[in-house]
């Protein structure tokens, strides 16, 4: 799958503002440093599609973008920063799970982990989620150019044997050293569009 188009639709604060689509939606979530602007920026071939900021936690909103006019991809807002309070991190997860236990056409997650580190608990408690809604997602690296080459296989070993899955379903991406995007778009077509892998 090439992107050729992608463009912002729209930002919701929750489940009442949620856009109505026919379109198939993805999802990405992950914690608030993980990435995830510069993974959509990457996957769409934009740097500057969804905004990034270097101060973690400022998506709050879900953010809706269109993908070649197939797809919506949905930014989720980011979990587990730190310099917020528990009430906006309690109205955060509310609407993280609004939008994954109602949207009907919600047809993959990409969940993002940080290649560097073990996963925090929010990230368990993220994937035991997913697990148990049986809602199918594709694990995401991130930040893999942030380790030398010769420990990203290692480093996905671990990561494989801590969040119990095979190594082939982590899958290690840089926006850095833009390496990885064509085995997520491969998965979204599969996945999303029942595209047989070549």
């Amino acid at each position: 799958m090439i992107i050729k188009k992608a463009s912002f639709i729209t930002s919701a604060a929750g489940a009442k503002d949620m856009i109505v689509s026919e379109l198939p939606q993805v999802a990405v979530v992950g914690k608030s440093n993980v990435g995830k602007s510069s993974f959509i920026n990457y996957l769409a071939n934009d740097g500057k599609l969804a905004r990034t900021s270097k101060e973690p936690g400022r998506t709050r909103l879900i953010n809706y973008f269109l993908f070649n006019e197939d797809f919506i991809l949905t930014d989720l807002p980011g979990y587990g920063f730190a310099r917020v309070s528990r009430e906006e991190k309690k109205k955060w997860a509310a609407t993280i799970e609004d939008y994954l236990d109602n949207e009907d056409n919600l047809r993959l997650v990409c969940f993002l982990v940080d290649i560097r580190h073990d996963p925090t608990e929010d990230d368990k408690i993220m994937y035991n989620y997913l697990f148990k809604r049986a809602v199918p997602f594709i694990i995401v690296a991130t930040k893999s150019d942030k380790i030398a080459k010769s420990k990203v296989k290692n480093q996905l070993r671990h990561l494989a044997s801590v969040l119990k899955v095979g190594m082939d379903n982590i899958l290690p991406v840089s926006s850095q050293n833009k390496t990885g995007k064509e085995e997520v778009l491969e998965k979204i077509e599969k996945i999303v569009f029942h595209v047989a892998e070549e």
